[in-house]
């Protein structure tokens, strides 16, 4: 683009100049010809006809000459100025501080270092600043790490939006039980649902919410302290959510005297709960009794006809043998009927009892610390599997350990204790928790007694007993010994937490665990009944995608391999919340491609096929402008997939090579690499899905005060402005 430009201003000066030169000549040939007679003119004129060629060349040659020094001048002067310019807008209009590159004239150059020194200047400054303003918001720092840990400990989903339904704040266990409502959680965890900016309504019914919003609104105006709704819907994957609904108000709403200036909301809480398996387990329970109703009025009245007969006394021998066998088969098939329903009904009734997922090192742990602050006896672990998770109710059964161990300690002198933790042998869903002491032997009528008599810890007395915490578990409970380690034991199964709820370890223990970004500018936000085009690029919603294929030929066969996307809102890069997915293209990946994004053909098998990724991409792109750089490439791929997979993606499209070369058109190149070295965007993860994103993503929010710099504002202007470059025309 430069080199054209370049190019015509150059013709444009030799045209100038040779005009100039034709003009002078002109004028010159004109005086000197009024001075000649008739005989000189004709001798002139015989003269340029011998000599026209020679005049040629020399004309030719001058206007050569001028090209040349016009080159030579745009090249030093005027090229170095423009690509200056351009390079120190962005130093300008963004944080980027970077020592520009001296070429050109000495002037040029000058001009260079007196912009690196102010650019230097002003870093110093930033970083004054930054140090000054990070000291005065110490405290709202402060409010920031305690809301979010207050978030990262609730056991409860959390989700808070603006009043358009956009999400603004959610917790690590909303982000959990959003993805498990997913329709298809294998492709990229799931990650369509949930996000800041986000829609909470692809998951609810607007008018569902709508008419919650407008109960808590009027439970406001009639004055109530505290306004709340609750509500019961399903989600597009079938599942069963309980939702508590808070408004949340301004604080001018708050301290305001008037009932409708108090009903005022600016957004509203949810607070979730799945409670599928607990209507399926209701619905079980149902199912029980109506069983166990129907089937027992039927064998009643059986028997009770059956006996009815039996009482007539001229009944004969065989008659009433016959009518003892139905009253025995019916009181039979009772019994069988009564323990298949006890046995069914078996891990309902536990759920009566509020047992949580918990780590089983966790209550190793919290055991151990227990027992010897309440008894005095040293405990140690013995052998503790890490990666087990349990359903338990920690209170009650740390309280049966320390009954237990204090025990051993009162009545047989045990000095230490310790525990044992590993999966149940035999046991399918267990895990078998010892309690282990070294001393002298005790008998099942002690144990048996220990087992039935109320908890007792330090002087407190509970109304539990070993056996009412363990059958609350739907466990087990028994003494053994190892006479060859002169070792015994309490062993305690106890239920292993259910795959479904399990969340990962790590999830728990890891900052991560806390809410990544909440934007409480999103309050500010209402939904835009204008045209996308219309609003303004500071405004609109991100996705940022890229992708990996076989090759670069998509209409030739070649597919996508990988899929990787990041979001912006409110001009922030969402690094948490992404979509990555390989994908299995179902042929074979050209070794010369393999140097270039490093995706295997062995990583790709078994991936989820591209019928199934593109859905869910669209899901996580919906409402959304999309970008990408060379879009054209990576929009071709989606396009054409469009018939087989019936996903159309439709939205508005950016691309960040075009709007380089509409901010930058002196620049030699519009790579990626080349606009991210401009901008000091490092680049990371190269020819990754996921890597391309995060840099095109740093390289957009850049460009975005630049655009404004040239007075574009609006979607609109910019694809527009983008439509006029010359990359606009490359077609795949």
């Amino acid at each position: 683009m430069s080199q054209r430009r370049a190019d015509r201003r150059l013709w444009l000066g030799v045209a100038l100049a040779g005009a100039s030169v034709l003009l002078w000549l002109g004028a010159t040939v004109g005086i000197v010809w009024s001075t000649l007679d008739e005989p000189q003119r004709e001798r002139l004129v015989d003269l340029l006809d011998t000599r026209g060629t020679l005049v040629a060349m020399m004309v030719v040659v001058l206007f050569g000459a001028l090209a040349f020094a016009l080159r030579a001048l745009i090249k030093h002067f005027i090229e170095p100025a423009a690509q200056l310019a351009e390079e120190g807008m962005v130093l300008v209009r963004t944080d980027v501080a970077r020592s520009l590159p001296a070429q050109g004239s000495a002037e040029n150059r000058a001009i260079t270092e007196v912009l690196n020194q102010l650019v230097a200047q002003r870093t110093r400054l930033n970083s004054e600043m930054d140090a000054r303003v990070q000291e005065a918001s110490r405290d709202i720092e402060q409010e920031k790490i305690r809301l979010a840990a207050l978030m990262a400990e609730l056991t409860q989903s959390v989700v808070v939006c603006n009043l358009d339904g956009r999400i603004l704040l959610y917790n690590q266990r909303a982000r959990q039980q959003f993805r498990a409502l997913s329709q298809a959680p294998e492709v990229a965890g799931g990650a369509e649902l949930i996000g800041l900016g986000r829609s909470i309504y692809t998951v609810f019914d607007r008018k569902l919410v709508a008419h919650a919003l407008e109960n808590i609104q009027q439970r406001m105006l009639a004055g109530a302290a505290q306004p709340s709704a609750q509500l019961v819907t399903t989600t597009p994957a079938g599942q069963l959510l309980r939702v508590q609904m808070a408004p949340v108000r301004s604080a001018q709403a708050q301290s305001a005297e008037d009932a409708a200036d108090r009903a005022e909301l600016t957004g509203f809480v949810l607070m979730l709960d799945n409670i599928t398996r607990e209507f399926e387990a209701e619905s079980a329970r149902d199912r029980v009794l109506h069983t166990l109703t129907e089937g027992t009025r039927s064998a009643l009245a059986n028997m009770q006809a059956a006996l009815d007969v039996l009482d007539h006394p001229d009944l004969e021998p065989a008659g009433r043998e016959r009518f003892l066998r139905v009253i025995r088969e019916e009181s039979s098939a009772l019994a069988r009927r009564i323990v298949a329903i006890e046995s069914d009904t078996a891990h309902n009734l536990k759920t009566r009892w509020p047992l949580e997922d918990m780590l089983g090192a966790d209550l190793v742990s919290a055991a151990l610390r227990r027992i010897e602050t309440v008894t005095g006896l040293p405990a140690s672990a013995l052998e503790v599997n890490l990666a087990l998770w349990l359903k338990v109710e920690s209170f009650s059964l740390l309280q049966v350990l320390v009954h237990l161990a204090g025990r051993l300690a009162d009545e047989f002198g045990v000095r230490f204790v310790q525990l044992r933790l590993d999966t149940a042998t035999g046991s399918a869903g267990k895990a078998q928790l010892d309690l282990i002491w070294s001393g002298q032997a005790i008998s099942n009528e002690t144990v048996m007694s220990w087992e039935m008599e109320a908890l007792k810890v330090g002087n407190e007395t509970t109304g539990l007993s070993v056996r009412d915490v363990i059958e609350r578990h739907g466990g087990a409970f028994w003494f053994e010994r190892e006479r060859s380690r002169h070792q015994a034991f309490f062993r305690i199964l106890l239920p292993l937490a259910d795959p479904r709820d399990r969340s990962e370890a790590p999830g728990f223990v890891r900052n991560e665990s806390r809410p990544e970004y909440y934007d409480f500018d999103l309050f500010k936000t209402t939904e835009q009944t204008r045209s996308l085009d219309e609003r303004r690029l500071v405004d609109l919603v991100y996705t940022v995608f890229d992708t990996e294929t076989t090759g670069l030929e998509p209409s030739q066969g070649d597919e996508i391999i990988q899929i990787g996307a990041a979001r912006i809102v409110n001009g922030k890069l969402l690094r948490q919340e992404c979509f990555e997915q390989l994908v299995d293209p179902q042929r074979n990946i050209p070794a010369a491609s393999i140097p270039i994004h490093g995706i295997q053909p062995a990583m790709v098998v078994g991936q989820p096929k591209i019928g199934e990724v593109l859905p869910a991409f669209h899901a996580f792109a919906q409402d959304t402008v999309l970008v990408a750089h060379n879009a054209a490439f990576d929009m071709r791929f989606l396009q054409l997939k469009e018939k087989s997979t019936g996903v159309v993606f439709d939205q508005p499209v950016l691309d960040t090579l075009l709007l380089s070369a509409v901010i930058h058109p002196n620049q030699d190149s519009h790579r990626l690499e080349a606009i991210a070295e401009r901008f000091d965007v490092p680049v990371i993860g190269r020819h990754t899905a996921m890597g391309d994103a995060m840099v095109t993503a740093e390289i957009f929010i850049k460009l975005i005060p630049l655009l404004a710099q040239q007075g574009i504002h609006t979607l609109g202007q910019a694809r527009e402005a983008a439509q006029k470059t010359y990359f606009s025309r490359l077609k795949y």
